[in-house]
């Protein structure tokens, strides 16, 4: 085999990044790309003595304790998707938003901020909101753009809010508390959804035509609907308690906590009588399938990123960083943002984090930053990802379930607004750390 080390370290990163390329653009998934990426480059650059390295990194990823909290946070944006609770929680809200001009886009992002704090999971919010708000916004006469972005960036924000998953990704990566983490996300996740609020209540305010109150006709037929307010909103409230509090309090670990809360969900679905076989067969399968992704993923990337490291490549890219920026470590973290918000318009956010994080955390030390508020920026970045074209996920959930004469190019165009709402916070906590680590 050709010596790939003769090759020096800036073209074996070249050679290294358009052998991925090229690979991804033949339609080949990213776990298997990085994996024979770095097959190929530790044969060639080390030899076959190199293999026993790379796969104790790779078995140290897999054997991470923390990494339990991964499959139970899925497991209970699984059990919520099949159980009527966020029905309920929708329409409980109901009598309160029908009153405010843009009331029933405020309602959908303040249930979108619930179910994010129950889960973590984007996919399942999306997907729910698509068939619960939309449907009633466009049936209402809400302008279609403005009901689309409210929809869709709200069902994204369990990337920002904890128990996020990509939080616990990054922590995993970064060996930093995923409890802080979640602390230092907090707000800053609060806020975005304030920018969110803000936006739709001054746009109907300015063109009251966006959002028109419900007929009269219409108020009937909601009012003749029976909720039990109790039900609704009891279930959902005990869960957030349930999760949430014990990792703040510090009475659980976020596994133990991740644990907690699928039962949780567990006995609300029990009380409501919607357990059943199916829906926990349902449920698991669903699981199994979203952390095998994460998994294969992991395990390629950790692999690429050993070999990488072991070629000098770390350093490489640091000095790299450094140059362009002359040193200042605002340039510093402006240049890895850039690079951010490009990998996160054409990878999935595990590879971005998985890829990037382990070169990206250790400058960001040795910056003297702190690596807790460059995960809650990492995070920001990745909210910005899942709503941005060419592949933003969160356009391609709520198209799966959105009226067929809505369209792809449709949905990206009302992202719009909420992107440059999410850049305005990302840039806010760059330049304000204290917003993300008020509680030190």
């Amino acid at each position: 085999m050709f010596d790939l080390s003769s090759l020096g370290i800036g073209l074996g990163s070249l050679a290294m990044l358009v052998l991925l390329i090229g690979l991804l653009l033949t339609g080949m998934q990213l776990a298997f790309v990085t994996g024979l990426v770095a097959l190929i480059f530790t044969l060639g650059w080390f030899g076959v003595d190199a293999l026993p390295l790379v796969t104790s990194r790779m078995y140290s990823f897999v054997n991470g304790y923390v990494f339990l909290a991964v499959p139970m946070f899925v497991l209970m944006a699984a059990l919520l998707d099949r159980s009527g609770i966020a029905v309920d929680l929708f329409d409980a809200m109901k009598k309160a938003a029908r009153k405010i001009r843009g009331g029933v886009a405020v309602q959908t992002l303040v249930v979108a901020v619930i179910l994010a704090s129950m889960s973590g999971v984007i996919g399942g919010e999306t997907v729910l909101l698509g068939i619960l708000a939309l449907p009633q916004m466009l049936r209402l006469g809400y302008n279609r753009k403005l009901a689309i972005g409210t929809t869709c960036a709200g069902g994204a924000l369990g990337t920002m809010m904890p128990p996020s998953i990509v939080l616990i990704i990054y922590g995993m990566t970064a060996s930093v508390s995923i409890g802080d983490l979640f602390k230092a996300a907090f707000l800053p996740a609060a806020i975005l959804a304030l920018f969110y609020v803000a936006y739709v209540l001054i746009r109907c305010w300015m063109d009251p035509s966006l959002a028109p109150l419900p007929s009269d006709e219409m108020q009937k037929e909601d009012d003749a609907k029976q909720t039990n307010y109790f039900k609704a909103l009891f279930f959902p409230g005990l869960t957030v308690a349930i999760v949430l509090g014990s990792i703040y309090t510090g009475v659980a670990s976020v596994t133990e906590a991740s644990a907690l809360g699928v039962v949780g969900i567990m006995l609300s679905a029990l009380i409501r009588g919607e357990l059943n076989v199916q829906m926990l067969k349902d449920s698991a399968k669903s699981t199994m399938q979203t952390c095998g992704m994460i998994m294969w993923i992991g395990i390629g990337a950790s692999a690429l990123v050993g070999v990488y490291n072991l070629m000098g490549g770390i350093d490489f890219v640091e000095s790299v960083i450094l140059s362009l920026s002359n040193g200042h470590v605002m340039g510093t973290v402006l240049i890895m943002m850039v690079i951010l918000l490009i990998l996160g318009m054409f990878l999935d956010w595990v590879g971005v984090a998985l890829l990037t994080m382990p070169i990206f955390v250790p400058i960001i030390v040795g910056l003297g930053l702190d690596p807790i508020w460059f995960g809650v920026v990492f995070c920001l970045n990745m909210q910005v990802s899942f709503l941005s074209p060419p592949f933003g996920p969160a356009a391609f959930y709520l198209k799966s379930v959105a009226p067929k004469d809505i369209s792809l190019g449709e949905i990206f165009s009302a992202l719009l607004p909420f992107i440059a709402l999410q850049i305005i916070v990302l840039a806010l906590v760059i330049a304000f750390p204290q917003l993300s680590l008020w509680w030190k």
